[in-house]
């Protein structure tokens, strides 16, 4: 069997949409699966649509998940140029539709663009929206008639031959086989009358060429197929195997679309998730592994992948399930790491100094989901926030603002006269104070914590919190807790 080769070839417009990182993850990974190469492509026939730097967003993003390329423009394997405007300069593109009219399969089209217009709509295209079906004017010009035309410069575009009669079928891995009627199959445009190819024409070109093996994209490309099959075998070239991924929806079941807040990799990042989290995450968009497993590092699904479970039916982009996919991966990370990504979250809402960060980082890391949460656990560390006292009333450790009151005042000599303010030696005067008045623990700790928090949920309990915050803020907040106790009761 041949090497497995699979390809990624984005179009240079943007930040990289979801779909996309999918694509180019299962790419990379129906290539290392199997020890293949894999490939970057830089598809920029479509001048139009090209956004300055969104070349380096590609790459950083490759780089960035891991999704390294074996060949691609700064790695050349014997096959590049790997950037499409470079090959349209060489005249590749053109050479093998000269070849295609050779043989009949292709031909000039001299419409213009009001004849054009005029023709009635009869195709719809990928979205389902309907495009005129051209009528194959120009096939019936004479090769005196093509020749006077070109001559002329009039502007023209080359076209696809396709039957109108019968039907064409092609395989997908996912899909299995598929026929569809010829009358179908639009006389798609090879290349444009700028002389740049399209997408439809350079991809199957350039796959021949590079010796793409395995061709990965989105299911949005299916009904292209059958035109791409036919130009392979019109040159006579092998047809790649086929692996159309299912359309990723949001959880409303609408497409993703680049609107949506959460649709590319650095809107990901923005909103705080981690990328080993999004690769992950994305692989289970459309592929499911053989057991109940979901938490994989990157070198662990080159090992589990299997294109063949990919499904056929639409992925959800269930932002529940990734923001609990990016929770495990914190919990799980280094705390060095942690703390380095956490730090300047932490300092939007921590100004007071001589607190210890590092400390607070250790209280939330297991309790957040993605970094910008950070703000809402911690908060109170800054400035008790206001609060009703009814949050001294807790039913389990029968607690009520009268109690809170009575044991917060004889806390607070207690408190004022410690010197070490270290979380253990603050907790063995708790014990002691609940020991000698045989109380229980919650009865004694649930009004510390509320007074020194102001909340009701804090990552870490009261002597935690007391040690950052330091001997000075602790005592000024539990005597400003009883004054309120006082004045509300």
């Amino acid at each position: 069997m041949n090497k497995i080769r699979t390809r990624f070839a984005p179009s240079p417009t943007g930040r990289m949409h979801v779909g996309n990182l999918r694509t180019a993850l299962y790419a990379f990974l129906v290539s290392k699966h199997e020890n293949g190469d894999f490939l970057l492509r830089i598809e920029d026939t479509d001048q139009e649509r090209l956004v300055e730097g969104a070349v380096d967003i590609i790459y950083r993003t490759m780089e960035k998940t891991g999704l390294i390329h074996d060949e691609g423009p700064d790695k050349d394997g014997g096959v590049g140029p790997y950037v499409q405007s470079e090959r349209q300069k060489q005249g590749i593109y053109l050479e093998y539709a000269k070849q295609l009219i050779e043989k009949g399969e292709a031909y000039y089209c001299f419409c213009t663009k009001e004849r054009l217009e005029s023709l009635k709509a009869s195709v719809t295209d990928e979205s389902g929206k309907e495009i005129a079906k051209y009528d194959k004017h120009c096939l019936s010009l004479s090769k005196d008639e093509i020749t006077a035309n070109l001559a002329a410069g009039l502007p023209y575009v080359i076209r696809q031959n396709n039957p109108s009669e019968g039907t064409t079928t092609f395989s997908d891995v996912i899909f299995g086989d598929i026929t569809v009627d010829n009358t179908e199959l639009d006389d798609m445009i090879l290349i444009k009358s700028d002389g740049y190819p399209t997408y439809n024409f350079a991809n199957v070109v350039d796959d021949h060429l590079m010796n793409i093996t395995h061709v990965v994209r989105g299911n949005e490309y299916l009904s292209s197929s059958p035109k791409y099959n036919r130009l392979y075998e019109a040159f006579g070239w092998e047809v790649p195997v086929y692996i159309h991924c299912p359309i990723i929806t949001n959880e409303e079941h609408q497409k993703l679309s680049k609107r949506s807040g959460h649709s590319s990799y650095e809107d990901l990042l923005e909103q705080g998730f981690l990328t080993e989290a999004i690769v992950n995450f994305v692989a289970l968009l459309g592929w499911s592994p053989s057991d109940d497993r979901e938490i994989f590092s990157l070198s662990e699904l080159v090992e589990a992948f299997d294109y063949k479970r990919i499904n056929k039916s639409p992925a959800v982009f269930d932002m529940v399930k990734l923001k609990w996919m990016n929770g495990e991966y914190m919990k799980a990370m280094d705390f060095d790491r942690f703390y380095e990504m956490a730090e300047p979250f932490i300092k939007e809402t921590i100004k007071k100094e001589n607190m210890d960060l590092k400390k607070i980082a250790t209280l939330v890391k297991t309790r957040i989901e993605v970094f910008p949460d950070i703000a809402d656990h911690i908060d109170f560390f800054e400035e008790v926030p206001e609060y009703d006292i009814t949050m001294y009333t807790h039913k389990k450790m029968k607690t009520t603002p009268e109690s809170s009151l009575e044991v917060l005042k004889e806390l607070l000599p207690l408190f004022e006269a410690q010197e070490d303010y270290s979380n253990d030696a603050l907790y063995a005067t708790l014990v002691k104070y609940v020991e000698d008045k045989g109380l229980k623990n919650g009865y004694v700790m649930w009004p510390i914590r509320t007074a020194v928090s102001g909340k009701q949920m804090t990552p870490g309990g009261a002597t935690e919190i007391m040690e950052i915050i330091g001997k000075k803020e602790s005592v000024l907040r539990i005597k400003n807790a009883i004054e309120k106790l006082q004045r509300e009761i």
